[in-house]
């Protein structure tokens, strides 16, 4: 990295899970081994195989004015909640509108008002549509909203990565502010697809866990008895901000986002590249951009989802491009997996642990898988060290996407 580079700082954190309705709730159940997954109680419950999730621990109508929530899609809900929170924590910072952006980006997007929407139409015909159908749907609906409401005028951006949006957007937000073409940033990811579709489509993949006895032990990454992800509902979304306009204002600064690595596998739609070939590639690619080494990395937010085909192969991937040491947690064993709002709430995960110094455990890790030789951090959290030290968030995707993205302390 050149030393000249722009530094880009996180100085807000905003999140809405199934752990919590805000950053600090979710941080603190994060903390206690608390899980956010229950046993579901919709009518349609009952026509899938699949019987639980990680709901929103705060439903966005307790929080939004339901004129306001009407017109936006449950994902644009929970990405507003987040945002809102972000901007207040960053001390709503005072910035020229050209040189203020937005990049959340939706797995799915508005997927449930796609099928409400349908079934009015074919139900009650055209005239029953609601005129905010379009906005509602729209992958980039979150971001517009967002855009909108702060006043951002130096792009709004949306990406779409599948699993691995969250990440790649917080990455494409380091980027801007790099490039010169904002000071400030919005980023991350939102998602919101408990639907029965949804549920019975991933199931059908033989994605899903099926454990519905025991929904609490259903997310169990790195155990030999995973058997597939629990699906999670949410928003995490970061301010980022250049450092020199950050201490400009005076403002709190969380951690570097020190860069990002990208890469993709070309391999297979849905199963990852079983050598890990692609995580090596993202994971060096963001060492190389952010101007550290392996021995600089002390914990790493592993993407591990508790399918049976990814988790050891990251932990491998792991090994070979940071080491032996860092601290690994799979904090998705207490959130289930929020797909395109993955990368955000992880990477917030990742800067709190950097900041208070400790690294959450991995829980229902029971039986340790074969093969994984570096230390997963269960039962308990573990303590960081004291000094200057970095953490990487692994978020990858459908369609074989990967991404790093790494933080340091101040």
């Amino acid at each position: 990295m050149s030393k000249d580079r722009v530094r880009v700082v996180v100085t807000g954190l905003g999140a809405t899970t199934p752990l919590g309705g805000d950053v600090a709730s979710t941080w603190s159940a994060l903390l206690d081994g608390r899980s956010g997954i229950r046993t579901l109680t919709e009518d349609w419950v009952d026509s899938v195989p699949v019987k639980f999730a990680g709901v929103a621990a705060v439903d966005p109508g307790e929080v939004l004015p339901r004129p306001e929530a009407r017109r936006l899609d449950r994902a644009e809900q929970f990405a507003l909640i987040a945002a809102r929170e972000a901007w207040r924590d960053a001390g709503t910072p005072e910035v020229e509108p050209t040189r203020l952006g937005v990049v959340v980006g939706s797995g799915i997007g508005g997927i449930t008002t796609i099928l409400a929407a349908y079934d009015t139409f074919k139900e009650k015909g055209w005239q029953r549509l609601s005129p905010f159908t379009v906005p509602m749907l729209m992958p980039n609906g979150a971001a517009g909203w967002i855009g909108i409401e702060i006043g951002a005028k130096a792009g709004v951006h949306a990406t779409v990565s599948a699993c691995a949006t969250g990440a790649e957007s917080i990455g494409y937000g380091i980027e801007m502010i790099r490039d010169g073409r904002a000071d400030v940033v919005v980023a991350g990811g939102t998602e919101a697809a408990i639907h029965p579709l949804n549920v019975a489509s991933f199931a059908a993949m033989r994605a899903m866990s099926t454990r519905n006895d025991e929904p609490l032990r259903a997310s169990r990454p790195f155990d030999k008895g995973r058997d597939g992800f629990v699906l999670g509902e949410g928003s995490g979304i970061v301010v980022l901000e250049s450092e020199e306009h950050a201490r400009a204002r005076g403002a709190k600064i969380y951690a570097v986002a020190a860069g990002a690595g990208y890469s993709s596998d070309a391999h297979h739609i849905a199963q990852p590249e079983p050598t890990g070939a692609g995580i090596r590639l993202a994971v060096q690619r963001a060492l190389e951009d952010s101007g550290l080494t392996g021995a600089d990395v002390k914990h790493i937010n592993a993407h591990a989802t508790s399918t049976p085909a990814g988790d050891v192969v990251e932990t491998i991937a792991i090994k070979e491009t940071i080491g032996s040491h860092p601290l690994v947690t799979a904090t998705k064993s207490m959130t289930g997996h929020l797909l395109g709002g993955a990368g955000g709430i992880e990477s917030i995960f990742t800067i709190l642990a950097l900041t208070d110094r400790v690294v959450p455990a991995t829980v229902n890790v029971d039986d340790l898988d074969d093969g994984i030789e570096v230390p997963i951090v269960r039962d308990e959290p573990h303590k960081l060290p004291d000094g200057q030290i970095a953490a990487i968030n692994n978020s990858f995707g459908f369609g074989g996407h990967n991404v790093a993205v790494a933080f340091t302390t101040v």
